[in-house]
């Protein structure tokens, strides 16, 4: 998916894409674990499968050492998922709670999830998370 870059955010933070999730698609640090979350929800609209790879904590749950069939799991869920809104709940710490509402085909497979992050190499990664009710 293209995107101009003066366009709203596909975070749903309210500011233009140049300046909230772009400069972190192209390399800058997430400066906390929310813009790093808000980042990667982006980045599953937008199908940037790399970013979503390279923010993964390589201790956690989700990280795959077969970089090329994670990234075609990855590129597969994005085509298949419309991503139609990010809410976030609460930010504290090291902990994002948010609720993502997405459809695959006609079917609702939102959630919320309270997702953990930790450093790695002085960055903010994604480790894990726990889907809520």
């Amino acid at each position: 998916m293209k995107l101009n870059p003066l366009e709203p955010c596909p975070c749903d933070s309210g500011q233009p894409y140049k300046t909230c999730c772009q400069p972190l698609h192209k390399g800058a640090a997430p400066p906390t674990p929310e813009r790093l979350m808000r980042s990667r929800y982006c980045a599953y609209k937008l199908g940037l499968t790399d970013y979503i790879i390279n923010t993964t904590h390589p201790d956690g749950p989700h990280y795959q050492a077969n970089r090329a069939q994670w990234k075609r799991d990855i590129e597969d869920f994005c085509h298949t998922t419309n991503f139609v809104h990010l809410a976030v709940l609460s930010a504290v710490g090291d902990s994002v709670l948010f609720r993502a509402t997405l459809f695959a085909g006609t079917r609702d497979v939102s959630f919320t999830e309270n997702s953990l992050f930790r450093q790695h190499n002085g960055r903010w990664k994604y480790h894990s998370g726990t889907q809520t009710p």
